[in-house]
């Protein structure tokens, strides 16, 4: 449940982690589980897309972790964690790219190679010391009918096409062409 003056849409915010700026012409809003394989697929599509559109463009990152994927709410503590260090995105490119080692122990090895302390990301995996700040993403994920991952939006509209470099590249091409808040 949404607390008071608590924005749950997919707009983006300060609150959030975003990746290049929010006043670029394209926000692309990514609701995602760092275990879900497709999560993985979307990823590597989303470096393409942030390579090919530069600052035309800007990803902000939500957690969604599926309880299906016993790493995932772990993965997104160690992601806290690192955010709280000032190293969010280099944590999120390391679990992407080694999404078959989520462990306790990987994590903690992650966080050590970024210069964070690894008995910080233990404690705060095993305190789930950033459980709200996660849930908060969880609770905009589904005020926003999110019910799986990857869920993308863009510029404020659900994305619902394949998550390729090729569909999502059209979507991108025709909000750039197109007027602010037109949904395309």
């Amino acid at each position: 449940m949404a607390q008071p003056g608590e924005d749950l849409t997919p707009a983006p915010s300060d609150a959030d982690h975003v990746r290049g700026s929010l006043n670029a012409r394209v926000v692309i809003t990514e609701f995602a589980d760092f275990e879900c394989p497709y999560c993985g697929d979307a990823y590597h599509v989303l470096e393409e897309i942030r390579e090919k559109y530069g600052s035309e463009m800007a990803l902000v990152f939500r957690h969604f972790p599926l309880s299906m994927h016993p790493h995932a709410a772990p993965a997104a503590e160690a992601a806290e964690t690192a955010a709280a260090a000032g190293k969010f995105w280099e944590m999120y490119d390391r679990l992407f790219e080694h999404q078959n080692a989520l462990s306790v122990r990987d994590l903690r090895e992650y966080a050590e190679a970024l210069g964070i302390e690894g008995d910080t990301v233990e404690h705060a995996i095993a305190e789930r010391t950033y459980d709200k700040r996660i849930e908060r993403d969880v609770r905009s994920g589904e005020a926003s009918n999110v019910e799986g991952t990857p869920a993308l939006f863009v510029n404020g509209f659900a994305y619902e096409d394949e998550v390729s470099v090729e569909a999502l590249s059209e979507v991108i091409d025709r909000a750039l062409a197109a007027r602010p808040g037109v949904k395309v």
